[in-house]
């Protein structure tokens, strides 16, 4: 392990990063697959060379280059060669497709685009002047027009200007999900995911010596970044680029590997609790694993059963990777609690006027960054929506969150476009759901606020609800189901069946759209029915 000291700006870019790994820690695995070992040596050289021959076919500073692109070292690889250039990468998920994917790829203006062979053909498909895109392909199956991967390896290797670039440079733009409406680009400087490494994902985890990341997360979002391949980069140990999470073959894989440290996410988690118990399940060599959310029951079960001490979550999103964690472990701190500020950026809660609500109240979360580049620096090509994400110096994130009095730790309540304040209260969709889910035949649910109509400040709530085939919805039985196991104002005023739910392809529901709709001529409405809610 070699991990580096970056308080001084200077050395907060990657490409100064990775020559000091290469100069100090030369020998040591940096990324590993099942066919490769690449040595942080080995990536300085290869990168050096990518960046020159990425220069020589045109990319400057300031370009931007698509990865559409699987899991794999390339992609890590070619976006560490395009920074050196101060260029842009701009991941994009590989499971786009049509439309969407086509609308990403246009709003990137990017000068280049890589993929694999089998992305080659969805970017084919799509309405772009491919002409004026140049595109690179990571295989042995190049396309006659496009850039071979393998080619520019054979490019000398570049010499990077380290005083031409700066921590506050802009290196990636991350597309956010797209649930609230259209999906804006964020633009990531270096010190931001170094700000959210060092004082946040390295303090939790504890590194040591000999210490391997299993990384399953996808690369088109910040959190496989955070947790593994960069911080990987920052400590000087290994990280394996897996394909993609099988419940089936983890243990194997993590035994094979030898791995020490893994993020996953909670339905992760939950499906390798389901599996069936075998007597040496704790016999493995992961030690650590963050797996967010994790329902708190579940943590004593999967930490004992496993042999695996569970590292808390936070609060992080593409625009402010650091917001809140719980760094230390502290008793009279839930484990699902999101935990507390980092010093060189206090959180408040906010009131819909910008005014700090009292503690203890439910307000939107917001930052205050007290030095330079700890958060994004604006979305792009988009001025207005950077300007509306901020009241005064305070970045709104979006999230309402509440503060416990006694610790004050922050928790969790809802997105604020998803809350429904009603009655003087916000109503936190997220429970609602968790409730009407339990209730038999029903497959998906999704909860949301329809203006009031008397009341335009306040909101009646609403449920649009999948029903699993065969079966049908007894509207009132479910209103009384609500009722007996939830607070009664978890019971609707609207329920809506619907044949699915708009996902984005991130499988996170869009309820604006729902929102959108409104009162429609199929929707039950609890005050023209015979159910009385008791309170």
């Amino acid at each position: 392990m070699n991990k580096l000291d970056l308080s001084n700006p200077k050395d907060r870019t990657f490409a100064r990063i990775l020559e000091r790994q290469a100069a100090e820690a030369g020998s040591t695995v940096f990324l590993r697959t099942d066919d490769v070992a690449i040595t942080f040596a080995e990536a300085e050289s290869i990168t050096n060379r990518l960046a020159s021959g990425l220069s020589a076919h045109g990319l400057v500073a300031g370009d931007r280059v698509a990865l559409y692109m699987s899991n794999q070292p390339e992609m890590v690889l070619l976006a560490l060669a395009i920074n050196k250039l101060s260029a842009v990468w701009v991941p994009i998920n590989r499971d786009y497709k049509g439309l969407w994917l086509e609308d990403t790829v246009a709003r990137c203006r990017a000068n280049m685009l890589f993929t694999d062979c089998d992305g080659v053909a969805e970017i084919q498909k799509l309405n772009l002047d491919l002409k004026a895109l140049t595109l690179g392909v990571v295989g042995p199956d190049a396309e006659p027009d496009t850039i071979a991967y393998q080619a520019l390896l054979d490019a000398p290797e570049y010499s990077v200007d380290h005083d031409s670039q700066s921590y506050g440079d802009t290196c990636a733009i991350l597309w956010t999900s797209g649930t609230t409406g259209r999906s804006k680009g964020v633009m990531q400087p270096y010190n931001a995911w170094v700000h959210a490494i060092v004082n946040g994902a390295s303090k939790q985890y504890q590194s040591r010596d000999g210490d391997i990341i299993y990384n399953v997360l996808p690369l088109f979002n910040a959190g496989g970044w955070i947790t593994a391949v960069l911080r990987a980069l920052l400590e000087g140990i290994t990280v394996v680029i897996e394909q993609r999470f099988s419940v089936t073959q983890f243990w194997d894989r993590i035994a094979h590997f030898g791995a020490t440290q893994t993020f996953a996410l909670g339905a992760m988690g939950t499906f390798l609790l389901n599996e069936p118990e075998k007597p040496d399940d704790a016999a493995t060599p992961l030690r650590e694993a963050q797996i967010v959310p994790l329902a708190p029951d579940l943590w004593p079960v999967f930490s004992k059963r496993f042999g695996v001490r569970l590292i808390r979550g936070g609060l992080g999103q593409s625009e402010c990777m650091r917001v809140l964690s719980q760094v230390e472990n502290r008793d009279d701190v839930p484990v699902y609690a999101l935990g507390f500020p980092d010093r060189r950026a206090p959180v408040t809660l906010l009131d819909d006027d910008g005014n700090e609500v009292p503690v203890g109240e439910v307000g939107e979360i917001a930052i205050k960054p007290l030095e330079p580049y700890l958060i994004f620096n604006g979305y792009f090509d988009d001025p207005e929506a950077t300007q509306n994400a901020f009241k005064g110096d305070w970045y709104c994130t979006g999230d309402v969150g509440r503060q416990d009095p006694k610790t004050g730790a922050f928790f969790y309540v809802d997105r604020k476009r998803d809350a429904v304040r009603f009655g003087g209260r916000n109503i936190s969709t997220l429970e609602v759901e968790s409730v009407a889910r339990r209730f038999r035949g029903i497959t998906d649910v999704a909860a949301y606020g329809i203006s009031h109509p008397d009341v335009p400040e306040e909101q009646e709530l609403a449920l649009a609800i999948v029903v699993a085939a065969g079966e049908s919805l007894d509207f009132e039985a479910l209103c009384g189901f609500l009722n007996q196991n939830a607070p009664y104002y978890f019971v609707p005023r609207y329920i809506r069946i619907v044949a699915s739910l708009p996902y984005t392809p991130t499988n996170k529901v869009q309820k604006f759209q729902l929102r959108d709709d409104g009162v429609t001529s199929d929707t039950w409405d609890l005050t023209e029915s015979g159910y009385t809610v008791k309170r």
